[in-house]
């Protein structure tokens, strides 16, 4: 991220409000703590958002565009949404956006906001969705009627760098109702607040510049000076008005204060648009917030009105926005242009190349500057009240204090936050790899990095809890990673596999508490899916021997092994990890098949199916069957043993062929058959007979298989309900949103579809059907009679997840019954990329605006890497 064309990108929130970071209360609550209606009058500490903006690498000055439509009570400035208490399925974004294109380099974005040309029903949104209950949908901005009609305007802003500081910015605005509307637009300039806190004076400084300094006619312009960034100019196009303020807290609007540090607060550009309010605005034309104030009484029917910018570092002269402004842009889409037209295959069909660039689009756009440093968090700023020890102790993130982040990020949607996940990232990284693998690399090395990874070796979680636990793919990752890149990076993949050593060992040492092989681990990532929340304490004495944990990690020691193995072939020093990892792995598979007893496996022999084991203090084995995603994971730990290891890793092969004569009861996970290009091996948890069995659960349209992939928990579940040391716990088959409070009720893995899961089970079938070839066939569906190779039940569960997105009868499942259903191609033309996917109608829900690891998709359309030449 240090390259020059990449100083400038997307990387400003959509919303800052109601995060962690901001959340400087006692009792911990984010969202009552920094809610919406503090957002257009309250500075931020450790962020900024704006709709559809950009800011440098190190977020100090920030553009984006606000509006006004003359009836909203306020500024149209950023996305709202329910808190998790607000909406009745946990939190919820209720505004349409999209983005629409983008390069890697950020030399030329698009972003697209929908603005209702009616008053914004804040309130009714609150309150109707607070009315509904959790069995009844979301209520959503299209359902109360403001965009009936096409009552909207199209608010686009296009961005197109002539140089690594000089960006050409375009908004448009059109008219798609049936009558004229008024319309204000007005993009904003500021420079983040960091001076309010003690830790950082340099305030910049914000002034317009006037003549004589300014003598170039039909613009306006201002200058923003700061001492690190240096100076900046923004030129905008006709006579607008200017208007400044300062980003400071309205405390005396906000907390009752007697009153504010300036007289000239963060709001006071939407109260003199807004309120007419003169007062509110400084009068010598200096700040450092400023706006460029666009008015339009009435915009007709179909019409456009387009706001020409211009931020670089020189002075705007007449050329400014000349010819030489109209190439930038032309130039720079048609780039763009050729650009995907490498990247995506030619061959496919235009809807899908469409879905695959918005998929791109959508993580170029969700790159976001991530600023956090928890002991300044926790310990509170010199110029603020010091927090309580309580407060200090008991805070969350308190184990975490050498966190330190100022990167750029892969998030997983605009909405949220921005935060970042560690296994969301690593998905990210995989469909990243084809457009902008430099910075997939960066990000799979930036979470293994010292100011990131924990001192013991843990990866961050997530910003609500660092310290709980998400499945560890980062190693898969960084595999594929490389090879999309071409297998040239040795570099980047000893980077990371050094310090996922570190990581492994913090997995074995703390989720593994009796060192039997089996894993703990917690709710890992797959938040309800089971009978209870696995990341709260269990009744004491007791412990949780998880299916999918201990897949995880079988699925990493295999991962390790595969990266060790080609460090191998390149310095024989890596063979003795590699061989650390084999057997890691075996011993695993031991402990979970449990060869030598059934009483604690996690195999369950009448049902055919892994289960989690709950173990009683008395050392009782209890299987929780629930057939889930948990039961479907050991699926994951498969790879081939490729035959060049015993010419180019002779220590590997020599290991193996001593535990094939001293440990033969060890090496059972080890598979071999005789094939026309030779002897085939395959390290696979699970033998021919159990894959077999769990197939045929998984390709039950009954149990797991719905038209649109695998579901995460089996469509046959009743009621299933138990007790957990006295207490009553139950779960059923959700095919949709979650219809309880578990993990705030926002997120279910009780029935719908998940991209990730889908996309490692298919990748992980077709190395299983490379091994056992036309000999190990399966009926899809089960029952059917219409028998498959496990490459072709690969190909089947990618084709049901690129179904998602290729409209049947007119229609994409995925839009369900959302207004993106509509007929009207203003609708049609948007596809959004959800969080997970309704069991039985492949409607898309959660989080629906871009959502990172979703992008996948575009990676599927992709035509197939051929399978992998270091391991086929």
């Amino acid at each position: 991220m240090t390259a020059p064309w990449r100083t400038w990108g997307p990387y400003l929130a959509g919303r800052q409000w109601g995060t962690v970071r901001e959340d400087y209360s006692e009792d911990g609550d984010a969202w009552a703590s920094f809610p919406f209606d503090h957002a257009h009058a309250r500075a931020y500490r450790w962020g900024e958002d704006g709709l559809g903006g950009i800011c440098d690498r190190f977020g100090f000055l920030n553009f984006s565009v606000a509006m006004w439509n003359g009836r909203d009570p306020i500024l149209k400035e950023r996305l709202f949404g329910l808190t998790n208490e607000e909406g009745n399925h946990g939190e919820d974004a209720k505004e349409h956006w999209w983005a629409v294109d983008g390069t890697p380099t950020h030399s030329w974005m698009q972003w697209l906001y929908r603005y209702p040309q009616a008053e914004y029903p804040y309130e009714q949104l609150r309150e109707e969705n607070a009315r509904r209950s959790r069995l009844e949908r979301e209520f959503e901005l299209a359902d109360t009627g403001v965009l009936d009609q096409d009552r909207f305007f199209d608010v686009q802003v296009s961005y197109a760098k002539s140089g690594p500081e000089d960006v050409c910015i375009v908004v448009t605005a059109t008219n798609h109702g049936p009558e004229s509307a008024p319309l204000h637009l007005l993009p904003q300039v500021w420079f983040r607040n960091t001076w309010s806190w003690g830790g950082d004076k340099r305030q910049g400084v914000i002034r317009q510049l006037l003549a004589p300094t300014l003598t170039v006619s039909g613009l306006e312009a201002v200058e923003a000076e700061h001492g690190y960034l240096g100076r900046y100019v923004l030129a905008a196009e006709g006579s607008p008005t200017v208007l400044h303020c300062d980003n400071e807290t309205n405390a005396v609007t906000l907390f009752g204060a007697e009153r504010n540090t300036t007289k000239y607060p963060k709001d006071g550009i939407g109260r003199r648009v807004v309120e007419g309010d003169r007062s509110a605005v400084n009068p010598a034309d200096t700040g450092t917030k400023a706006a460029f104030w666009y008015r339009w009484e009435a915009v007709a029917p179909g019409e456009t009105v387009t706001v020409r910018l211009r931020l670089r570092q020189a002075d705007p002269d007449d050329a400014v926005f000349g010819e030489e402004f109209d190439a930038v842009l032309a130039t720079r889409r048609a780039e763009a242009d050729e650009f995907y037209g490498t990247v995506i295959h030619p061959g496919l069909a235009e809807e899908d190349r469409h879905v695959a660039r918005r998929a791109y689009a959508g993580l170029l756009w969700t790159k976001q500057l991530y600023r956090f440093d928890v002991s300044q968090w926790l310990d509170g700023d010199p110029e603020s009240p010091a927090p309580e020890s309580r407060r200090k102790r008991g805070r969350r993130n308190s184990g975490w204090r050498h966190l330190a982040l100022a990167d750029v990020i892969s998030m997983p949607d605009e909405w949220e936050y921005p935060w970042f996940a560690a296994w969301d990232t690593a998905f990210h990284c995989i469909p990243l790899a084809h457009v902008d693998p430099d910075f997939a690399k960066e990000q799979l090395v930036l979470m293994c990095r010292e100011w990131a990874m924990h001192p013991n070796g843990q990866l961050p979680a997530y910003e609500w809890a660092f310290g709980d636990v998400n499945p560890p793919v980062h190693a898969w990752a960084a595999w594929h990673v490389y090879r999309i890149d071409g297998y040239r990076d040795r570099q980047f993949l000893i980077r990371v596999f050094t310090k996922l050593l570190l990581n492994f060992s913090w997995w074995v040492n703390r989720k593994d508490s009796t060192g039997s092989g089996l894993f703990e681990g917690g709710f890992l990532g797959m938040d309800n899916i089971a009978l209870f929340d696995r990341s709260a304490p269990l009744p004491p004495g007791y412990r949780l021997e998880q299916s999918d944990a201990t897949s995880w990690m079988a699925f990493y020691c295999q991962q390790m092994f595969k990266i060790a193995l080609e460090l191998s072939r390149f310095d024989q020093a890596w063979d003795s990890t590699a061989t650390k990892f084999l057997e890691h792995f075996l011993s695993i598979a031991q402990a979970m098949n449990n060869f030598g007893s059934h009483e604690e496996s996690l195999w369950n022999e009448e049902d055919g199916f892994f289960y989690d084991v709950l173990v009683s203090p008395d050392g009782t084995a209890e299987p929780l069957r629930v057939r889930s995603m948990v039961g479907l994971l050991p699926i994951l730990g498969a790879t081939e043993v490729p035959g060049w290891i015993q010419s180019e890793c002779p220590d590997v092969a020599n290991q193996l062929r001593w535990l094939q004569r001293r440990r033969p009861e060890l090496v059972g996970p080890l598979r071999s058959r005789s094939a026309p290009e030779g002897r085939k091996m395959i390290l696979s948890l699970v033998d021919r007979d159990r894959l077999e069995r769990i197939l045929r659960r998984m390709f039950d349209t009954e149990e797991f298989l719905s038209p649109y992939g695998i579901r995460s928990l089996s469509k046959a579940t009743g009621q299933v309900v138990a007790q957990v040391g006295g207490r009553d716990v139950s779960i059923e088959y959700e095919p949709g949103e979650s219809r309880t409070k578990l993990f705030g009720g926002n997120s279910n893995w009780r029935g719908p579809v998940w991209f990730p899961v889908n996309v490692l089970l298919a990748d992980k079938l077709r190395t299983l059907g490379r091994f056992y070839g036309d000999s190990f066939t399966i009926e899809i569906p089960t029952r059917s009679g219409n028998h498959c190779t496990l490459v072709e039940a690969a190909d089947l569960i990618d084709s049901s997840l690129t179904g998602l997105f290729r409209p049947v009868d007119g229609k994409r499942p995925a839009d369900g019954k959302r207004i993106e259903a509509s007929e009207s191609p203003l609708w049609q033309e948007h596809p959004t990329f959800s969080e997970f996917f309704d069991g039985d109608t492949g409607e898309g829900l959660g989080a629906t605006h871009q959502t990172g690891w979703t992008a996948l998709v575009a990676h599927l359309l992709n035509p197939r890497l051929p399978p992998d030449p270091r391991f086929a």
